[in-house]
């Protein structure tokens, strides 16, 4: 093999200097300002592409900010509705608790007037039936019948002792 060779090192030695400094200067003046253009393009992409993710994200917690206020504000309104109803509820409920006490007061009443009627007239026709009955007794016992006035003159001063 030729190159193996020690006499024929110098002009190897010579166009291997001659082919690495063409190729040396061809990639330093063409391939690599391509790549660096290449690369630093990239990064500004790159760069780019975070500026717009940090832009995104703000934006996005700027748009959750806006939504959970809205939320809280929807839950305030939402409470304050709820309260509202119960307050109707509460005042329906103690008008209709009034309007039903008032009820059963009046019914009450004339309960109570009716039983003081009933309760009178039987005291009247007790006292009817024991004028009577002491008129009755008296004629049979003693043979004698006593004056009707006399009679309830008695029994009525028999019932004030006793009440």
């Amino acid at each position: 093999m030729p190159q193996f060779d020690p006499t024929a090192f110098t002009p190897q030695l010579f166009w291997l200097a001659v082919t690495f400094s063409v190729l040396f200067f061809a990639m330093w003046r063409f391939a690599l300002p391509r790549l660096s253009n290449i690369m630093e393009a990239r990064q500004q992409r790159i760069d780019a592409d975070l500026d717009k993710a940090a832009s995104v994200k703000e934006e996005a917690g700027r748009v959750l900010a806006e939504y959970e206020q809205a939320q809280a504000e929807v839950r305030d309104q939402a409470a304050a509705v709820i309260k509202q109803a119960g307050d109707r509820m509460a005042a329906e409920s103690t008008a209709r608790h009034e309007a039903f006490r008032a009820e059963l007061a009046e019914r009450t009443r004339a309960a109570e007037q009716r039983i003081a009627a009933a309760k009178d007239e039987a005291l009247a026709n007790i006292k009817t039936v024991a004028v009577e009955a002491a008129r009755a007794a008296t004629a049979k016992l003693i043979g004698v019948e006593a004056p009707i006035e006399q009679v309830r003159d008695a029994v009525e001063a028999t019932a004030r002792k006793r009440s």
